[in-house]
């Protein structure tokens, strides 16, 4: 990593720094992030001594984020972590490393004394983690450092902290996208064109927004549906497990085109047929459906991956006895899920076949919980939701794939 100076939003805020607690907010890529670590290590070099923590989402994610760029600003020799004791040598002080992803990790807080913390991801905690956090630092000038993305404005960060920050000895930073001079124009371009809708407000401005209405508002039929599928090159499905509710699998793939194509979909619905169907019974199904979209098991016709519904173990564990290669769980996390389908709309990347009634129907009505966001929490309306899930596990597992192409513009063939 090549150390850019700090400069403008960056560093006013290592300058003003110096409350008991200093959190960052705003846009992905403003430069929040670095501004905070600066900081960070600052305070390691010079701040009150004792024992010191770093928490993250969970471990995993405080090394991509934050570990790995303390270790190419200082070096390894001055950043050395032993994951088998959670804990950290940093500038020659002991850091203990935390996962704070779900109800117990506030446990493991309990008896500690700490000159410092930092903290990453920080609306992904649970409140009573930041309480007790905050009440561990107990060190004459003990500080707490954190970043986070924006969230709904009734999160308990913002609505207990951060909005009463005149009463507390609490500084907070708000960047845009803007704020980072070391992005070039092309990248903010780009940015600015994946994020829409509430992404937008929080990703780019850096906003506190309430996730309201239609999820996918930029779903026009007249524009990503089609009558035809050009030839895929790259194939595999997304399943939405149903026993009660409706089973879906949709065969999806990426054209040379640059965009995934959901080129067909299978649908069976328990209730309105009036009989439940078992897992052997959905693995016969699937097969004999691939067979009539003209694939063959075993060749380069058969999708190369099955993203299924995580919490349907039962029907994967058929489908490893059916000898089926490449089932794997989907990646679950519904908000970058909701947010990767929103960027594939925005930057045109995906195409839907016209035949393809059940994700045609649910995309112009998959909505936000009103009930849900009056409680603070985000998430979307359970209802008429299978289809999409199952294109939202598609397009997660397979990102690593279309991600990387070359998007050609409508009617361009490529050379």
């Amino acid at each position: 990593m090549i150390l850019k100076v700090p400069v403008g939003m960056q560093r006013r805020s290592i300058v003003e720094a110096q409350a008991r607690i200093n959190i960052w907010v705003g846009a992905v890529r403003s430069g929040k992030t670095i501004a905070a670590i600066i900081r960070w290590l600052d305070f390691i070099a010079r701040g009150p001594q004792g024992d010191l923590m770093m928490v993250g989402k969970t471990e995993r994610t405080l090394k991509r984020t934050t570990l790995d760029p303390i270790a190419e600003i200082i070096g390894d020799d001055q950043c050395r972590v032993n994951w088998g004791m959670g804990e950290a040598r940093i500038l020659g002080r002991r850091v203990y490393l935390l996962g704070a992803n779900d109800q117990r990790a506030e446990e493991k807080l309990r008896g500690v004394t700490l000159a410092g913390a930092y903290g990453d991801e920080m609306t992904t905690w649970f409140e009573n983690f930041f309480g007790m956090l905050l009440s561990r630092l107990s060190l004459p000038g003990a500080k707490f450092f954190g970043t986070t993305n924006p969230d709904t404005p009734s999160h308990w960060l913002k609505r207990d902290w951060l909005d009463r920050a005149h009463e507390l000895s609490l500084m907070h930073f708000r960047f845009t996208i803007d704020d980072n001079p070391n992005l070039d124009a092309s990248s903010v371009a780009d940015l600015k064109k994946e994020y829409v809708g509430i992404w937008y407000q929080r990703y780019i401005l850096g906003h506190w927004i309430e996730a309201a209405g239609r999820i996918y508002d930029t779903w026009v039929e007249e524009k990503f549906v089609v009558p035809e599928v050009p030839p895929l090159f790259r194939r595999w499905l997304g399943i939405d497990f149903g026993r009660y509710n409706p089973f879906v699998a949709q065969l999806q793939g990426l054209a040379e085109d640059g965009r995934v194509h959901v080129a067909a979909e299978f649908r069976y619905d328990g209730r309105q047929q009036k009989r439940q169907k078992a897992e052997p019974e959905y693995v016969k199904d699937l097969i004999q459906w691939l067979t009539s979209l003209g694939m063959q098991a075993r060749d380069e016709t058969w999708p190369e991956w099955w993203f299924v519904d995580p919490s349907a173990v039962s029907f994967m564990t058929e489908l490893y006895r059916s000898e089926i290669s490449g089932v794997t769980p989907a990646d679950n996390d519904v908000q970058k899920g909701l947010q990767l389908v929103a960027s594939a709309l925005a930057t045109d990347r995906l195409r839907v076949h016209a035949s393809c009634k059940g994700l045609r129907d649910e995309f112009p009505t998959y909505s936000w919980d009103p009930k849900a966001a009056n409680r603070g929490l985000e998430q979307p309306l359970k209802k008429d939701d299978h289809s999409v899930d199952a294109l939202r596990y598609g397009l997660m597992g397979s990102r690593f794939i279309w991600q990387q192409s070359e998007l050609l513009p409508v009617g361009q063939r490529p050379a």
